[in-house]
């Protein structure tokens, strides 16, 4: 199978199986997508949606966030990991919105990768998911799939990312990506994946 077959042959499996996705991080806006995104950093989503409604009960705009303290945020995220940064970047891009965007989230990639905290990733996730920009972020995950089904050898996720937009059609980003982050934790986990058993790897990895 060549690579546009096996693309091919994947969309139209991650269809059948994921004709719906809805996406995995609890919010009511961009701002509150924004924040979520950020907390998911090495976190579960399973995790962050348990947090999010504590902190969002507290603010879930950028007015209020910056009338808590650093400290305060931070100890309502701690679950999540990484909290002294993350409490950080929440504060510090909650006063840009403020101060430079009325407190609104921006909507260019430029703009929302200049926020503290906030990586090409989850620019992606917003632009994507919040705006219906065309973006196919990559997270580990993807990753990993895509070097599992053959789509990309790259050696980091920004390479995965070009391969995978030349690979699938631009209309169908912003979906495929929830997909692929479905199926992965479904059918193809890091461990314990039995390929012969698996809808997508069974038929992709074989020769020919």
């Amino acid at each position: 199978m060549n690579k546009k077959d096996k693309t091919e042959f994947i969309l139209t499996t991650l269809e059948s199986l994921y004709p719906e996705v809805p996406i995995p991080l609890d919010h009511k806006d961009a701002y509150t997508l924004l924040i979520a995104v950020l907390l998911s950093a090495q976190c579960t989503d399973v995790r962050v949606n348990t947090i999010t409604p504590l902190l969002f009960a507290e603010a879930d705009n950028s007015r209020d966030m910056v009338k808590l303290s650093v400290e305060q945020i931070k100890e309502i995220i701690k679950p999540c990991g990484l909290s002294p940064a993350k409490s950080k970047a929440i504060f510090g891009l909650s006063q840009i919105l403020n101060e430079k965007y009325n407190g609104k989230v921006p909507q260019t990639f430029e703009e929302l990768e200049a926020l503290p905290g906030v990586g090409h990733k989850t620019a992606s996730v917003v632009m994507s998911q919040a705006f219906g920009f065309p973006a196919f972020p990559v997270d580990t995950h993807i990753h990993r799939l895509a070097a599992r089904w053959g789509l990309s050898s790259g050696k980091n996720v920004e390479q995965t990312e070009k391969d995978l937009k030349k690979l699938i059609p631009q209309d169908k980003w912003n979906k495929a990506h929830l997909q692929i982050i479905y199926f992965g934790r479904e059918y193809c986990p890091a461990r314990g994946h039995d390929p012969q058993k698996c809808p997508i790897c069974s038929v992709v990895a074989k020769k020919g």
